[in-house]
């Protein structure tokens, strides 16, 4: 009777090198873990390019889904067909010079050819992943000498390479990126990947598997590239790309720039220079409702450069600013970079924003402003009805929130967030460019920032005009039924429904946020 044999499935097999158990293991636990770590870093690499949006994440995780499925998939395929020990060290070999050489890539084209960028990015993260993902198939191949051990061959290798990603996942959020910058992951972890491959061709297959020489040098030039390649950061923190331009037209002024966004300007000399017009119409909102020089309790969502806290602090003395800012490198870099130095009055909190407004007291604040985003897209948890009436509850009844919003085009994200507003306070309104809060008859609106208060008492909107206009600023307001008018159809956002990415257009990285 002929059936399924549990025997060894070729009796050469013994014969030929092979893997140990420790050894399989090592292998694809630690292709596991690269292909996560290559996912996770390139959402960084790519943010100063394409935004830190939903997007962005959502392709980038799309390509090494397809990247692990294409590599596990054709990875089995070959196995069948081909010794694999002949092809482990290319594997790794290959995959390592494509990843040391990704940083230098990715932002040689972001600067010269841009619309390719996409394009370079699927393949840098699809090549190594699949590579890397073809790891687990051929070492199961090689273990694989008996069907009587299928099931516990397959699962413990499958079992580990899980564990690979999961450690790769945790080693790049936790430790790896607050550590070091992103070429430096990159090129490093291709360098390992590189020499790596020479001890498994040697083991595997007696000589090398790979050209070291060839390796050697792509990897020569991927540092060199990576260390001369536009698009790098002064400084890379936990969530950016962080950049401090000097001001050539006055002396102690700085932009700090964020992911390739202009996010705030310092001049560290004089707190109460503002040199954006939001900032400016920010403060136009807090000089006309508030008496002059009266000191205020104020919570900031967002801190950047410190810019408004720093303005509070010098214009009414006495006032208490606490500051939820969840980029502690964005603090060190105020510090280092902006020369901003700890001042009474001003208390810097590393935390989420959302997770700042639950601790503060009932009726504890004279002002609340909203502030943050994430490069080009803005935390949507910050957004929603829910959010914002744990703004209303931490404000005083006569309290104001005063929030930047950031939008191009028909500006949908910014309606919504105007109508989300209406549904949560008494009082809203906006300020901004005539064509772009739909107060001028002809031209298209072109968008970039707009400033809403909400407030349950009436803002004296007449005197925040008069303060708008002493600082030149060329903004207007509007409220009431034409503001209703220009929000109309815009939905709601909720903690249950907040397509923030979704209704906010593509931004312009050249101009300030």
């Amino acid at each position: 009777m002929t059936g399924l044999s549990s025997s060894p499935v070729a009796e050469g097999t013994r014969s030929r090198p092979g893997l140990g158990p420790r050894a399989a293991a090592v292998l694809v636990f630690g292709a596991s873990a690269a292909v996560l770590v290559v996912e996770i870093v390139a959402l960084r690499l790519l943010a100063p390019y394409l935004g830190l949006t939903l997007e962005t994440s959502t392709m980038v995780i799309g390509i090494a889904l397809t990247a692990i499925a294409l590599g596990s998939w054709l990875g089995g395929r070959i196995a069948d067909q081909v010794d694999p020990l002949r092809l482990l060290a290319p594997a790794l070999g290959v995959s390592g010079a494509v990843v040391a050489l990704t940083p230098a890539v990715l932002r040689g084209v972001a600067e010269w050819a841009r619309p390719l960028l996409i394009l370079v990015a699927a393949l840098t993260i699809l090549v190594p992943g699949a590579l890397l993902s073809a790891v687990t198939p051929l070492v199961t191949k090689v273990r694989l000498t008996s069907l009587a051990e299928t099931g516990t061959v397959v699962g413990r290798l499958s079992g580990v390479g899980t564990v690979g990603s999961i450690v790769g996942t945790v080693l790049t959020g936790f430790v790896l990126l607050s550590r070091l910058p992103v070429s430096g992951i990159l090129f490093g972890l291709g360098a390992l990947l590189v020499v790596a491959s020479v001890p498994v061709g040697w083991r595997l297959r007696g000589r090398s598997g790979t050209a070291p020489a060839a390796l050697a040098l792509v990897l020569a030039a991927g540092g060199l590239a990576a260390s001369v390649a536009p698009g790098g950061c002064d400084a890379e923190t936990r969530y950016h790309c962080a950049e401090v331009v000097a001001d050539p037209a006055r002396e102690g002024g700085r932009t700090l720039v964020l992911d390739g966004v202009r996010h705030s300007y310092v001049d560290a000399g004089d707190p109460a220079h503002l040199e954006f017009t939001y900032v400016k119409a920010v403060a136009s909102v807090t000089d006309a409702a508030f008496p002059e020089g009266m000191p205020l309790t104020a919570h900031h969502l967002g801190g950047g450069g410190l810019t408004l806290p720093r303005y509070l602090a010098a214009t009414r003395p006495g006032t208490r600013s606490v500051v939820s800012e969840i980029d502690d490198g964005v603090v060190r870099i105020d510090r280092e970079r902006l020369g901003l130095r700890p001042q009474p009055g001003i208390d810097v909190r590393t935390e989420d924003g959302r997770l700042g407004l639950k601790r503060l007291d009932t009726d504890s604040l004279d002002l609340v402003v909203g502030d943050a985003f994430g490069g080009v897209s803005v935390p949507w948890h910050l957004t929603t009805t829910e959010a914002l009436t744990e703004v209303r509850r931490a404000l005083a009844p006569d309290g104001l929130y005063v929030v930047n919003l950031i939008d191009l085009g028909e500006q949908a994200f910014a309606k919504a967030e105007l109508a989300t507003l209406h549904e949560v306070f008494a009082h809203v309104a906006l300020l901004g460019e005539p064509v772009d809060i739909g107060l001028a008859r002809t031209g298209a609106p072109v968008g970039g920032n707009v400033v809403a208060v909400a407030s349950e008492r009436p803002v004296d909107l007449t005197a925040v005009r008069k303060a708008l206009d002493a600082r030149g600023t060329g903004w207007k307001t509007v409220t009431g039924k034409a503001l209703t008018a220009w929000t109309a159809g815009a939905p709601v956002l909720t903690d249950d429904y907040a397509p923030v990415d979704q209704l906010l257009q593509p931004y312009a990285a050249q101009r300030g946020h």
